[in-house]
């Protein structure tokens, strides 16, 4: 198996992880340019029978957040609780295996019809136990490998704290996840909120923010003399919560200048995330993708306020300028920063794999492209809302467009996920050297 066939210096449970989650994002692209061919091609759908492009969209979502966005967090578990190699490196395979059959079965529950009917909680009858079985396997896992570090390396005090912490966070995860899918729990449109405020956009971006602090802590090692541009980073998450705490959870319109201006706070993030990336010791090979990510961060940043702000939400709600926002996030930011991880979990001598100037340019151009062109669309939609539905040479020239960078974009996944192949061949020819760090 591909996921075996990794070399002598890189952890197995990470490279497990790594190759199934590039395998799920070259599943996910190859959906997504399948549905782009739908989207210029209608009458295509007449070949699909029963599957067709509202089913497959689903798969196309889900295998992006619960296969790609998910599966290198496992790589970054295993690393943090000292999972990845050892005598446990063959239950992490088998986790990993485990969470991917749950994600197959749920992709074939969404293709039969079935779905909550809710965004990224579509798991419904067998497939949703069979995730939220394979979630707690994975924290039973865990915990199991926790105590495998006391017993061998006798963790104590805040490094014992934080990840017992961490432990007892993600216990919640299941729980959760199962009663949000029930279609019982709360109403799939809500009626008693009028859309997004200021507060709700700055408290999930506060968990994005969250997440951004804490991974360094798990992967790399603090400069010295950086000690204050750690203090500010998380001294200003505090801030934010207490303010995010304030405005409260009322339903109030965007024009309300505090719920706009709360959420230009966010801004201060621009330079305060690679400032705090710079306080920590990385890989050598990880500076693209550190550098893209940051990039994606700030674009995401500055369009996310924009799009808040009164008279412009106004006319591109619906329309496909929050299409563009939303694969910035996904496909930009997030991804960059997952491939940025999964490059300093890696060994020197295999990332190589994620590193390569044509599928880093492929990748990052057609992203990038895409984002334009949805953001185009954007507009003559906000001017004519009929854009979209009713079929012109615009909308075609753009929709084929776009099926280039979704073209693009496969060729990056597939190229990433054909290497990983020959990441045992590669390092039997490479010669060991020490890891290669940032001059500070």
């Amino acid at each position: 198996m591909a996921s075996e066939r990794i070399a002598a210096d890189t952890s197995r449970g990470t490279a497990s992880a790594v190759w199934h989650a590039l395998a799920w994002l070259a599943v996910g692209n190859s959906i997504g340019v399948m549905l782009a061919i739908l989207l210029l091609v209608p009458s295509l759908n007449l070949w699909l029978g029963e599957w067709t492009y509202g089913r497959w969209m689903m798969v196309h979502m889900n295998t992006a957040l619960f296969g790609w966005a998910s599966l290198p967090m496992l790589a970054f578990l295993f690393h943090v609780y000292g999972a990845g190699s050892g005598r446990m490196a063959h239950w992490c395979r088998a986790l990993v295996w485990l969470w991917s059959a749950a994600l197959f079965v749920g992709c074939l529950s969404w293709l039969s019809g079935n779905s909550s009917g809710k965004l990224f909680l579509d798991w419904t009858g067998f497939a949703r136990v069979f995730f939220i079985a394979a979630l707690l396997a994975l924290w039973g896992f865990l915990v199991l490998a926790l105590f495998e570090q006391l017993r061998g390396q006798g963790l104590r005090g805040a490094a014992l704290a934080l990840k017992a912490a961490g432990l007892l966070a993600l216990l919640a995860v299941p729980a959760a996840l199962y009663v949000a899918s029930s279609s019982t729990g709360y109403p799939h449109v809500n009626p008693d909120t009028g859309g997004p405020t200021g507060q709700s956009q700055l408290e999930s971006s506060l968990g994005v923010v969250a997440l951004l602090l804490v991974v360094p802590l798990g992967i790399a090692e603090r400069r010295v003399r950086c000690r204050g541009v750690f203090l500010f980073a998380w001294g200003a998450l505090a801030a934010e919560a207490l303010l995010c705490v304030m405005l409260g959870r009322a339903d109030v319109s965007h024009h309300i200048p505090a719920q706009w201006l709360s959420l230009a706070s966010l801004l201060l993030w621009i330079p305060a995330v690679p400032a705090y990336y710079g306080a920590f010791v990385w890989k050598a090979s990880t500076a693209r993708w550190r550098l893209a990510f940051q990039w994606w961060w700030g674009g995401l940043v500055v369009t996310g306020w924009v799009l808040f702000l009164p008279g412009v939400l106004d006319r591109v709600k619906f329309t496909d300028a929050l299409v563009a926002h939303s694969l910035m996030a996904m496909a930009g930011f997030l991804s960059a920063f997952l491939l940025f991880v999964m490059t300093q979990l890696l060994s020197e001598s295999d990332a190589w794999v994620l590193t390569r100037t044509g599928s880093f340019v492929a990748w990052n151009g057609g992203v990038l492209a895409y984002v334009v062109l949805m953001f185009v669309a954007g507009g003559f939609e906000a001017v004519n809302p009929a854009f979209t539905v009713m079929p012109g040479p615009m909308r075609e020239l753009i929709y084929f467009l776009r099926l280039l960078t979704g073209l693009a974009m496969l060729f990056a996944s597939l190229d990433w996920w054909a290497a990983a192949f020959s990441l045992s061949g590669h390092a039997a020819r490479a010669v060991r050297e020490p890891m290669e760090v940032e001059v500070a």
